[in-house]
């Protein structure tokens, strides 16, 4: 399980113990309802904060998927500060069954880190990309650039990055997630092949979904 998850874990299991204790010595039925319900959301947060292992391609042209979810759009866009010019962006829909941990799509250094604050509108909307809070992770090697985007929604309010400016980081590699679903974009050059389509399910760390 993820650490980030611990701080809620924890507690939920706590109450559901006891809870359980005081049905025990009391015997009244609010306490064995409270003590499932705390029992079940103790297994949903440790569900939620489940950290699988992943076997990690290996290339220095590719592009891994920074996320679990499901590809919902592939769209051109016209102009970003990190880029000459404009590209692709790639969304990600992270459903709340998903595994939230987001992983570094390419190898490389961290030139900036850019928070923005703004609104949390339904990740599935095309007002969220801009309009809602996120973090912005700009990643240069020798192939080139792209950015990644953590994007907060309408139920996911808290947005992890464990990065820092002139970092390195590998491919593959964990740096943070997004509690309780949204979705995770990828500015991508131009020139870039995208290898997935529409509605095709990725996972973070393992997918490739682009080439240099």
């Amino acid at each position: 399980m993820n650490k980030e998850g611990l701080g809620l874990v924890i507690p939920a299991l706590a109450l559901s113990f006891i809870t359980f204790c005081l049905f025990f010595f009391f015997g009244l039925l609010l306490f064995f309802i409270l003590a499932v319900l705390f029992s079940i959301t103790t297994i949903f947060l440790i569900f939620f904060f489940r950290d699988p292992k992943r076997k990690i391609p290996q290339g220095d042209d590719l592009i891994l998927s920074p996320a679990d979810g499901k590809v919902f759009s592939i769209e051109p866009f016209y102009y970003h500060p990190f880029f000459d010019s404009g590209g692709k962006r790639l969304s990600i829909f992270l459903r709340i069954t998903d595994v939230h941990i987001n992983r570094a799509p390419v190898s490389g250094t961290v030139k900036c880190l850019r928070y923005i604050p703004g609104r949390f509108y339904p990740a599935f909307k095309s007002e969220s990309s801009e309009g809602n809070e996120q973090n912005e992770i700009w990643l240069e090697n020798d192939r080139g650039k792209i950015v990644l985007k953590q994007v907060a929604g309408f139920l996911a309010r808290r947005v992890v990055c464990n990065l820092k400016k002139g970092e390195k980081i590998e491919m593959g590699e964990k740096f943070g997630m997004i509690k309780f679903g949204s979705k995770v974009e990828l500015l991508l050059p131009k020139e870039i092949e995208i290898l997935v389509s529409l509605k095709e399910k990725v996972k973070a760390g393992e997918t490739l979904i682009a080439k240099f």
